[in-house]
């Protein structure tokens, strides 16, 4: 398919897809006329890499957890290794203190926006 289609198909675009392959993200042939050709397998891929930019992962790590997950389901495949589970369990817990950080300030945020509301806080 086209680089087109696959940002139709997506939601992502052309621009983020060319930058997907040059970062070795995604692959591509390209025509006779040198127009890129994606395998229909790059739908699922380049969802892949939205969710792992969405966990916060940028890409150079996305481009080695990549060869370690099936496009199909996400799941993990033959090539995850050990180091590699560690170094996810721990961006995932940097995850975790990130969210307890906006809680704690949205929490805040709260207070002063009872406060200059007139209210006071009942917690």
């Amino acid at each position: 398919m086209r680089i087109g289609e696959l940002a139709a198909r997506t939601g992502v675009g052309e621009r983020s897809l060319r930058y997907y392959e040059q970062q070795g993200l995604l692959a591509s042939d390209r025509t006779p006329g040198g127009h890129r050709d994606f395998p229909e397998r790059a739908v699922d891929r380049v969802i892949r890499i939205q969710e792992l930019y969405a966990a916060g992962l940028n890409s150079a790590k996305i481009g080695q957890v990549l060869p370690c997950m099936r496009d199909e389901d996400g799941g993990p495949s033959v090539r995850a290794t050990p180091a590699l589970v560690a170094e996810l369990a721990a961006e995932r817990d940097r995850i975790d203190r990130m969210i307890g950080d906006l809680v704690r300030s949205r929490e805040v945020l709260e207070e002063v926006i009872e406060a200059a509301a007139g209210r006071t806080t009942t917690a």
